[in-house]
């Protein structure tokens, strides 16, 4: 027996929620209710959950903006993301706050039974292998982004199938292989890396199958391939996407028969190894363009994590410095004295375009400019940080001056801005009348007394 939550407008769509209690009890779950977002949040915050069905349209919001906080409360459940009518952005975000499925509520009523059985089955699967049980070397963090790819990265240490790891240059896509398959059951043999990328395109062939001696000109003695070597371990091909078209279908037939021939060679080879391939393309388009064998990507991604930005898992940025500044500080022998609260909160407004690689970067260009003893302050950030979090500063209050070249603010950063100004100016319109205030905003008084106390805001 699982316990269920439900958070839906049952004032608004009564028959979807009744249908929905009636499925989840006929499967002899536990079940909770609530109808707005206030309401679910404190629920899930109360007591553990395994799976939350999600409404996005609640009386008080857009379910999807607590998807984040319900990933964060102690069970850290799957969640079910129901609404009316669906759109790609809305489904990407919900996918990538976490969500384990985005579904129509018009969807047959077996699409949602599904939904929930599978989500139940992978919960089960999830709590045998979990992250909890991972030698997660170098990963650090909470976020609920994250969890959710060592979610997966234990599901494929427990497998044997191929794993592809997608996701932004610096998001750690080498780390994750790693810790793949230092959790596998290859992990005693060895992981050979292969940066597709840096392959010159007329030896791809004979650096991943190997070449007989004399089978091109340089070829001056027999040498093995990569995908040999890897024999019994794991093959990582970084960068995947930049495999030329001709090789592709050479390496899908190995990746088929696990047999191969060298370049120049008559007999067959075997080989027996894990693939895991990675990339920061999207394949999906490449496939679609004619860049990349659509037989091939099907056969590479039996599992996919998609790696978050560290601006999606802002949360971690305070964890990672501190790991970090401590490895630093031990291998330099350079005592940090304190860092300052102005330090971390410049690292978390900034929106890192080069991820984890440019935050370990600017760590390592602060600690190079502290001295010994010295106390971190946001002037030991690389000045492009410090540019960038002063254009922050004057896009919040307002000023429409600064450099066109200014970047987006973070969508949590936005989203904080405009709520205070839309409570300002409701405030003084409605001269402080709660009544006409909950009326015009469409907010429960609750609600509304909820944000102006976040907001530190009152009514008078």
């Amino acid at each position: 027996m699982k316990r269920i939550l439900i958070i839906i407008n049952d004032d608004d769509d009564s028959f979807f929620c009744d249908a929905l209690i009636d499925m989840v009890v006929d499967q002899g779950h536990e079940i909770a209710c609530a109808s707005t977002m206030a309401e679910g949040l404190e629920s899930a915050r109360r007591r553990n959950h395994d799976i939350i069905f999600l409404d996005v349209q609640l009386p008080d919001g857009n379910g999807l903006d607590i998807l984040p906080e319900l990933k964060k409360t102690g069970s850290r459940p799957e969640i079910i993301v129901t609404t009316d009518t669906g759109n790609r952005n809305e489904a990407k975000l919900a996918i990538e706050s976490g969500a384990w499925d985005y579904v129509l509520k018009n969807d047959a009523y077996e699409r949602m039974k599904q939904s929930l059985l599978r989500a139940i089955e992978y919960r089960e699967e999830k709590t045998a292998a979990g992250p909890a049980s991972l030698d997660r070397k170098y990963i650090v963090g909470e976020s609920p982004s994250l969890m959710a790819c060592l979610d997966l990265v234990a599901r494929a240490a427990s497998s044997d199938v191929n794993v592809l790891i997608t996701g932004r240059t610096g998001t750690g896509k080498e780390l994750f292989a790693r810790t793949v398959h230092r959790n596998s059951f290859r992990s005693d043999k060895g992981l050979i890396v292969v940066d597709c990328a840096a392959l010159p395109e007329t030896l791809v062939e004979s650096t991943l199958f190997g070449h007989e001696k004399g089978a091109f000109t340089s070829a001056e003695k027999k040498q093995e391939g990569l995908v040999r070597l890897a024999h019994k371990g794991t093959l990582f091909l970084d960068e995947i996407g930049e495999l030329p078209m001709p090789v592709q279908k050479s390496f899908l037939r190995m990746l088929q028969e696990r047999r191969f021939r060298s370049v120049g060679g008559k007999k067959e080879i075997q080989s027996d190894f894990r693939l895991i391939s990675a990339t920061n393309r999207d394949l999906d388009q490449m496939v679609r363009s004619r860049e990349f064998r659509e037989d091939l990507l099907y056969r590479i991604r039996a599992i996919t994590i998609h790696l978050p930005t560290l601006s999606q898992r802002v949360d971690d940025i305070r964890p990672l410095s501190q790991y970090y500044l401590e490895k630093l500080a031990k291998k330099s022998g350079k005592d940090i004295k304190d860092i300052s609260p102005a330090f971390f909160e410049m690292l978390e407004t900034y929106h890192w375009p080069g991820n984890v690689r440019e935050l370990t970067n600017a760590l390592e260009s602060a600690f190079a400019a502290l001295a010994e003893g010295g106390t971190l302050v946001p002037q030991h950030l690389p000045c492009e940080i410090r540019v960038r979090a002063a254009w922050n500063e004057l896009d919040n209050i307002g000023q429409t001056d600064c450099p066109v070249s200014a970047p987006l603010l973070t969508l949590k950063k936005y989203r904080q801005t405009m709520t205070r100004k839309y409570l300002q100016e409701l405030i003084t319109r409605t001269k402080g009348d709660i009544r006409t205030a909950c009326r015009i905003s469409g907010v429960s008084r609750s609600r509304l007394y909820e944000l102006l106390k976040e907001y530190d805001m009152n009514a008078n």
